[in-house]
C-alpha cells in the first residue's frame, strides 16, 4: 500500500495523480532537474510542497506548481546480505557498542530514505567495514530516542546495563548517542560509575550517515581505536576535533559541552585541551595522570531529579524561584553572572531557601573561568546567604551532579560534601 506520511491537500493529490509515494525514486524537472527519493514530511507542513532526498544526502523542498514533469525511476535498493556470517578474528580485542539513538550507528532505508538503527554486528560491519580490521564489535540496542527525549531514567538504564559488563572481557564500551544532550549523559555516568575499570566512549554524529560530509563512521572508528590503544579508563565524548577528517577529539565526560549547533567540531573541552586527540593513527595524550580522583570502583547509581537550574538575568522574577521551592525542589544550581552573582532582588528568597535546607550552588554563565564570590560585596553577601561556589564546574554538569548527589546522600550536609568533592575532574585546576 502506498505511503503518504505528512502529505495532505494539493501535495497528496499531486503524488497520487503521478502514481508516486514516499520512497519512490523520481526525476523531477523544474527550472532545474532533480533526482532523488520522495521523503515523508512532518504532520503540520503546508500542502504546496513535496520533499526530495537528493543523492548527496541533502533534502530539498519543491513547490508542486513549479514542477513541469515528474518521472518515476526504477528502484535500485542497496542490498545488504543479512545472512553474511561475520568471521571474527580472535586475535582482535572485543568492543561493545550500546545504541541509544542518534545517527552514529544508523543506516539509510533505501525504500523511504529514512535513517534507521543498525541492529546487528553484520549490519554495522557492512556500514563501517574498517571496524572489522580493528576489533570484534558486539552490538545491543538499549532504546532508540532523539537525544532531546533522553531523561534521567534513561541514564539509569544505561548505567545499569554498563554494570553488567564491569567484569567482562571487553576492552571498552561505546555508547551511540544523539549529540544534543550527550554531555548530560556523560556527566551522570562519570559520577555514577566513577572508577569503572574500562573506558567508556559516548559517540555521536553531527551529520546523518547518508550525507557525504557525515562524521558518523570517522567518529566511530576513532572511538574504537581510542578504547583499544589509550590504556585508560573514565567516560569520554569522542567527536571531530575540527572540520577536517584527520583529527578526532576525546573529551573528558565532565569537562565538555556542545558549543555549536551544526559543525562537526561542535564539542569542546572547556578551559583546556581535549584529554586525547587522535591524529590519523596516532593518539596524543593531553590528560594529566591525576585526572581521575576515584581509584576504586564503587558504583553509586541513584539519583533524585528534584534539582532546578536557574539562569539569572536582569529582571528575573523572584516569584519564579518561590514556585520552585513550593514544588518541593531540594537543590538549586544558579547560572549566575560573571564571578558568580545574582541581583539583590533575589536575596530574600535565597535566604528562605537556605533556611528550608535546600542546597544552593553557584556556577557562571561565562563559558570559561572560575567562580570567585569573595571579590565583590554582592558575592560575599550571597556566601553569607548560604550559596556554595562550585569553582569552574559547567552549569549542566553541576545540575546532573546535584541530581546524583541528592540520590546518594542522607541529608543536605552529605549533598554539600559530594558537590565539593572532585569526583571525575568536573572541577579542573
Amino acid at each position: 500500500m502506498p505511503e503518504y506520511t505528512g502529505y495532505a491537500g494539493k501535495s497528496l493529490e499531486f503524488l497520487k495523480t503521478n502514481n508516486v509515494a514516499v520512497g519512490s525514486t523520481v526525476k523531477i524537472l523544474t527550472d532545474l532537474t532533480f533526482s532523488g527519493i520522495i521523503m515523508p514530511r512532518y504532520e503540520h507542513a503546508g500542502e504546496k510542497h513535496i520533499v526530495l532526498k537528493l543523492n548527496s544526502g541533502y533534502n530539498v523542498g519543491l513547490e508542486i506548481e513549479k514542477i513541469e514533469k515528474i518521472e518515476k525511476l526504477p528502484v535500485t535498493e542497496k542490498i545488504i546480505d543479512e545472512q553474511l556470517r561475520l568471521e571474527k578474528n580472535t586475535s582482535l580485542p572485543k568492543i561493545l557498542l550500546l545504541s541509544t539513538g542518534g545517527t552514529i550507528a544508523s543506516k539509510v532505508d533505501y525504500r523511504t530514505g529514512a535513517v534507521t538503527p543498525i541492529l546487528t554486528a553484520e549490519e554495522l560491519n557492512s556500514s563501517v567495514p574498517e571496524l572489522a580490521q580493528i576489533a570484534n564489535i558486539d552490538t545491543e540496542v538499549l532504546f532508540s530516542e532523539y537525544s532531546e527525549n533522553i531523561t534521567p531514567n534513561h541514564w539509569l538504564q544505561i548505567s545499569k546495563k554498563l554494570l553488567e559488563f564491569s567484569n567482562s572481557d571487553y576492552t571498552g564500551i561505546i555508547i551511540a548517542h544523539g549529540t544534543d544532550t550527550m554531555h548530560y549523559t556523560s556527566s551522570f555516568l562519570s559520577f555514577a560509575l566513577a572508577g569503572y575499570p574500562i573506558p567508556i566512549a559516548l559517540v555521536g554524529s553531527q551529520r546523518s550517515s547518508d550525507r557525504a560530509s557525515s562524521d558518523a563512521a570517522l567518529n566511530l572508528i576513532g572511538a574504537t581505536k581510542f578504547l583499544i590503544e589509550s590504556k585508560t579508563r573514565g567516560v569520554y565524548i569522542i567527536m571531530h576535533h575540527d572540520e577536517s577528517d584527520e583529527t578526532i577529539a576525546c573529551h573528558l565526560g565532565t569537562r565538555v559541552r556542545k558549543n555549536h549547533t551544526s559543525k562537526r567540531s561542535a564539542f569542546q573541552t572547556i578551559g583546556d585541551d581535549p584529554a586525547y586527540i587522535i591524529i590519523n593513527d596516532k593518539i596524543q595524550k593531553n590528560q594529566k595522570d591525576n585526572y581521575f580522583k576515584v581509584k576504586e570502583f564503587k558504583p553509586r547509581t541513584n539519583l533524585d531529579t528534584k534539582v532546578a537550574l536557574i539562569k539569572y538575568y536582569p529582571g528575573y522574577d523572584p516569584n519564579l524561584f518561590q514556585k520552585i521551592i513550593e514544588m518541593g525542589y531540594k537543590a538549586i544550581i544558579f547560572e549566575g553572572t560573571g564571578l558568580g552573582h545574582i541581583g539583590n532582588t533575589m536575596y530574600d528568597i535565597v535566604k528562605k531557601a537556605n533556611e528550608k535546607g535546600i542546597f544552593l550552588g553557584m556556577t557562571s554563565q561565562c563559558i570559561d573561568g572560575r567562580i570567585r564570590m569573595t571579590v565583590y560585596e554582592s558575592g560575599r553577601d550571597l556566601l553569607d546567604l548560604g550559596i556554595i561556589p562550585l569553582e569552574n564546574m559547567i552549569p549542566e554538569v553541576a545540575l546532573v551532579k546535584a541530581m546524583w548527589a541528592l540520590g546518594n546522600s542522607k541529608d543536605i550536609e552529605g549533598v554539600k560534601e559530594l558537590m565539593l568533592e572532585n569526583i571525575a575532574s568536573e572541577i579542573s585546576y
